[in-house]
């Protein structure tokens, strides 16, 4: 069941109310859709419509607040569970309504899970990942350059290449461990083996950190902590019992197996009473009902010889489960994923690149910041040219990225199929690429620069795309003004580059930052300088905004990810920084921060560095600063913003 959020209610309410897009996106903007009342007891205060620029005594305004407030936390729809197969004896459609999806040859049923558990139908889950695709996608690529990778199990297991790599918390694009949560995670667990991506897979979940489980476990891992495995009173049972469930976690659980395994072992629960602890640990619907078991779980293990406040502490680490912990299978089959995708990006970045590029939209990067993370590996990019581009990303025999036309805004890939059949061994000239395509996948080549070179430079090719029509004559006569003699002044570098953005979501020319460097007010390093600052730095740092993440778990703590031409930083921003500096932090394209940096040096020499932010400033106007007459802000590719 989907339900009403703060964003998807006001936006639904304004419309029926008749409020302008400009003023529903406002409100909007002013919601971080997890819970009701995210930034205090109630969402759209007076004070907050004042500060943007809105009436709250406007009654059209008022009646709009007041009922999103009203519908949120309402069922929205059912959402449909993709890749479920149900198994019964005889026909389905004698058991179960059938209705068909919007996607041809796809169907659903009418009953939910549960109802399929109550009645004891088998049901299996196909899990539908963005990351197979990828993989697939680059399987294929590897096999047209010569290696042969039959499946999953042709990787070769146990590359200390691989693992290196993951110890430095370089995962941009790799499966589930490309948060920054995660790359945070990876140099303090630094995984050697396979087992320790599947610890590293759980172990950043809501359970595991709402349970206390994490800093216990990386002190045991370091060193730093002996494990402990308290034991019943003899009488009771052997020394190990713990032990055996818990020894390869150094005796921390991480998994939901291992919960149930100590409620059966330590607390004599019956198998059919652990798994009713699963299912109140299986999240979403069942939150808060693992309570339930607190007597049962405190009082048998206290009955066997188990200090009480032992026990007590047991069941606080297996209740974060209820907010969302891994099962060990499931971990370990996501971490097969991890691995796979690692190791295609350590040995093949170009392939894995145009692999993620292809698979769009997935994770937490744009393919700014992929492509921009293909550079940092050494991979050679290729702009998108209408002599050499296919409708995907690819790499060449040279080895570098390029880019394909899917990147390019409105182009349509039935216009790709054209180009690439009619193409050949190339285009002779700007006529017979015009003959192949529509006039408007001529412009969006033109915006994008992509023409290849016929035409002249971009301003004339895309005075050519504009002026053509489909009776394969230009807009203009032959004579001095025609696009062929016609010479226009080449736009700035910064210009360029916003028309790139505005085109593809990326520019391969710079970054707007490296371009308005100079005029940035005040003492601002790059992002580079900050994470090599030391520890207790205070600083400030601007960039775009990649990334902004509020996770239920942390208590109201906002992470942020903002890039400028150097690099990343990461930016803690506490909830009192958050509460002050609130419309900065939602409303910015580009951020300043500023505050101390926060440094934790491993024993590999990787550190891990955050900005823990004291104050935030929005300074999106100087994007208009740009040496560019037409270049705005929203130009710019959007963070990507994540509960």
């Amino acid at each position: 069941m989907i339900h009403f959020r703060s964003r998807r209610a006001v936006r639904e309410v304004g419309k029926v109310m008749g409020l302008s897009e400009d003023t529903t996106a406002a409100l909007s903007a002013e919601s971080w859709n997890p819970g009701t009342g995210e930034w205090g007891d109630v969402p759209w205060p007076d004070e907050r419509l004042e500060a943007i620029g809105l009436d709250p005594a406007s009654p059209a305004l008022a009646r709009t607040v007041a009922l999103a407030r009203e519908i949120m936390g309402l069922p929205r729809h059912l959402s449909q569970h993709v890749g479920g197969f149900v198994l019964t004896r005889g026909i389905l459609s004698e058991t179960v309504p059938i209705g068909p999806a919007a996607m041809a040859g796809r169907f659903f049923i009418e009953w939910d899970k549960d109802d399929i558990d109550e009645l004891g139908i088998m049901k299996v889950d196909v899990l539908a990942l963005g990351m197979l695709s990828c993989i697939r996608k680059a399987f294929a690529m590897l096999r047209a350059r010569g290696t042969k990778l039959d499946g999953l199990a042709a990787i070769p297991q146990d590359d200390p290449l691989v693992y290196a790599m993951l110890r430095r918390g370089d995962s941009v694009g790799v499966f589930q461990v490309e948060s920054r949560a995660q790359m945070n995670m990876l140099p303090r667990l630094a995984p050697r083996c396979y087992y320790d991506l599947v610890i590293e897979v759980a172990i950043v979940r809501p359970g595991p950190i709402q349970g206390d489980m994490v800093h216990p476990y990386l002190r045991r891992r370091q060193g730093l902590e002996t494990p402990d495995y308290p034991a019943p009173d003899p009488a009771h049972g052997p020394p190990d019992e713990l032990a055996r469930v818990l020894g390869r976690t150094l005796g921390v659980p991480l998994f939901q197996e291992q919960a149930m395994r100590i409620a059966i072992e330590a607390a004599r629960f019956t198998p059919e009473e652990a798994n009713r602890l699963r299912r109140s640990m299986a999240t979403f619907r069942n939150l808060g009902t693992i309570r339930a078991f607190h007597d049962k779980m405190v009082d048998g293990m206290a009955a066997r010889g188990y200090e009480r406040d032992f026990a007590e502490r047991c069941f606080h680490q297996i209740e974060g489960f209820g907010t969302y912990g891994f099962p060990e299978s499931h971990a370990a089959s996501f971490a097969l994923l991890v691995y796979v995708s690692a190791w295609i990006k350590c040995h093949h970045p170009a392939v894995f690149a145009a692999a993620l590029l292809n698979a769009q939209p997935m994770g937490f990067y744009a393919p700014a910041q992929i492509v921009r993370d293909a550079r940092e590996h050494g991979v050679p990019v290729l702009g998108v040219d209408a002599q050499a581009s296919a409708w995907d990303c690819s790499v060449d025999d040279a080895g570098c990225l390029r880019l394909g036309f899917r990147l390019i805004d409105g182009f349509r890939e039935e216009w790709a199929e054209r180009l690439v059949a009619t193409r050949g061994a190339g285009f002779a000239d700007f006529a017979s690429l015009a003959r192949a395509v529509p006039r408007a996948a001529l412009i969006a080549l033109g915006e994008a620069d992509a023409l290849g070179g016929l035409g002249g430079a971009r301003r004339e090719a895309l005075w050519s795309a504009t002026g053509w029509r489909e009776a394969d004559r230009p807009l203009l006569p032959e004579d001095d003004t025609s696009p062929s003699a016609l010479r226009l002044p080449p736009p700035a570098r910064a210009e360029a580059a916003i028309e790139d953005y505005r085109s593809t979501g990326l520019s391969l020319r710079g970054h707007p930052l490296g371009f308005l460097r100079a005029g940035l007010a005040g003492n601002v390093v790059t992002c580079a300088q900050a994470g090599i600052a030391p520890d207790g730095t205070f600083l400030a740092v601007s960039g775009l905004v990649l990334i902004r993440q509020r996770p239920g778990s942390a208590n109201g703590v906002v992470f942020a990810t903002i890039e400028d031409e150097s690099g990343i930083v990461n930016v803690v921003i506490w909830p009192d920084v958050s509460t002050r500096c609130r419309a900065a932090l939602l409303g910015a394209r580009l951020l300043r921060a500023e505050g101390s940096i926060q440094r934790w040096q491993g024993a590999n020499g990787v550190a891990v560095v955050h900005l823990v932010a004291t104050r935030l400033e929005d300074e999106s106007a100087a994007l208009a600063r740009l040496d560019a007459p037409t270049a705005r802000g929203d130009e710019l590719p959007r963070s990507r913003d994540f509960r």
